[in-house]
């Protein structure tokens, strides 16, 4: 396996249909407010996890230096 393939992500059908499904909920809200709160909330989300996505590869790399001095 090329070693960035693990980098794509496929859904399964079933992981689409409830993505979708989530989508067309928002899409079909009528409520601003809540559709206001659900951004503010998906926002504050992607934020975190890109932290700790920067912080795992910032530790992955450490371990890598690490293994590599083994050897």
């Amino acid at each position: 396996m090329d070693e960035m393939q693990w980098m794509i992500a496929e859904l399964t059908l079933h992981e689409e249909l409830m993505m979708e499904r989530s989508i067309r909920s928002v899409d079909g809200a009528e409520d601003l407010d809540r559709v206001k709160a659900l951004c503010a909330a998906l926002i504050r989300q992607n934020c975190h996890q890109r932290k700790l996505l920067c912080q795992a590869v910032s530790r992955i790399a450490e371990m890598d230096a690490q293994l590599a001095c083994l050897d």
